[in-house]
């Protein structure tokens, strides 16, 4: 669902004081990797707390192989997540449980803890950890991303921000209310440093991040620009497309994107279409729906609360063209759409209609991104 050719990352950190925490495990795959670490970095020290923040198994996947190698350790987290972790694991005759609420604290000599519980970000058991001493932010999955780590690189939010908006809008996305409330939360807090369960560590330019998480959470477009999102069965939508595309580019506007949803990243694509301010959609009629490229397409979107954009559409069809009704009524539950008022219908192929058509789309177009 999410092609990741840069890798991923699976982060757990390690807190080193009169107490020693570790937050979080790893993938199971990575189960005796993390172990070898943990125990280079530990150097025959045993750690006191294991504590979860997210049940999700590619960090929760090594909690069993850790208790194991730890047993005298205990496991910190809130009651939803251990029932969860009694639906992964068997852990009724190991470790200590110790449970928190909303609020509470953890102290472990310099470095005092507290939990707050930020649920649906993006499961309901999610909580995040607060270090007040180092004013750091375990924020779990949040403001996470796509990619292996590269410790030789230095991080700006450029390198960042577009693999984290993919990743965002396609785990986190649904959920954007719960996100506002943890940013609240955070607006409270002294950070200096985020640490999250995926990507690099945070620690410049913060408000940066916060910044676009606002951005993306509330569901307002990035850029003014304009995304092309196509299908085309032989070749005669795509020439619609290409023709729009030229004529956008003559009228003005610069940033256009075109993409093939049955051939490019449909992640991707989802991301592009929060991203830009204006998506067109065009599509031949398929068996009296859309492409079925098209249809996972804005399955995608209001699945995630698609909302806030302009719209345009394109439709294609030799004997009964439906396709752009179906859009229509699958976008008819996002909030605050506006559909262009030129609607360009094309019967099998291109003629000097249809042209004329899409000149007068572009020119629209053009004038509400301006």
């Amino acid at each position: 669902q999410y092609p990741v050719p840069e890798g991923m990352s699976y982060n757990s950190y390690l807190i080193v004081d009169e107490k020693i925490a570790v937050m979080d495990t790893v993938d199971l795959h990575f189960a005796e990797e993390w172990l070898h670490n943990l125990s280079v970095v530990l150097k025959g020290k045993r750690p006191d707390y294991l504590i979860i923040q997210h049940m999700e198994p590619d960090h929760a996947g090594s909690i069993a192989r850790f208790v194991n190698a730890y047993p005298q350790t205990a496991i910190v987290t809130n009651e939803k997540a251990f029932t969860m972790m009694g639906q992964f694991f068997d852990l009724s005759n190991t470790a200590t449980k110790i449970v928190v609420e909303n609020g509470d604290t953890l102290t472990l000599g310099r470095h005092i803890l507290t939990f707050l519980f930020a649920p649906m970000v993006h499961w309901p058991e999610v909580m995040v950890t607060y270090d007040a001493f180092g004013q750091v932010l375990f924020s779990a999955d949040a403001f996470g991303k796509f990619g292996a780590n590269d410790a030789r690189k230095t991080w700006r939010f450029e390198d960042w921000i577009g693999e984290a908006r993919r990743y965002y809008i396609g785990i986190v996305g649904k959920y954007g209310a719960q996100v506002q409330s943890l940013l609240k939360t955070a607006a409270n807090l002294q950070i200096q440093k985020i640490c999250s369960t995926h990507g690099p560590i945070l620690t410049e330019n913060l408000d940066s991040y916060f910044r676009q998480y606002d951005i993306w959470s509330s569901y307002r477009p990035e850029s003014d620009g304009i995304l092309i999102a196509y299908a085309s069965m032989y070749g005669n939508t795509r020439r619609a497309v290409f023709l729009l595309e030229s004529e956008l580019r003559f009228h003005g506007c610069q940033d256009v994107l075109v993409t093939d949803l049955a051939r490019d990243d449909l992640s991707a694509a989802v991301a592009n279409a929060f991203r830009f301010k204006n998506l067109v959609l065009a599509t031949p009629t398929y068996n009296a729906d859309v492409f079925p490229a098209m249809r996972e397409f804005l399955t995608r979107l209001t699945q995630r609360n698609f909302q806030n954009h302009t719209v345009a559409l394109i439709e294609n069809g030799t004997w009964a063209p439906k396709a752009g009704q179906v859009m229509c009524d699958m976008l008819k539950n996002c909030k605050n759409l506006h559909f262009t008022k030129q609607h360009v219908t094309i019967l099998s192929a291109l003629n000097a209609v249809t042209k004329e058509e899409l000149r007068l789309l572009a020119d629209e177009l053009c004038f509400t991104s301006s």
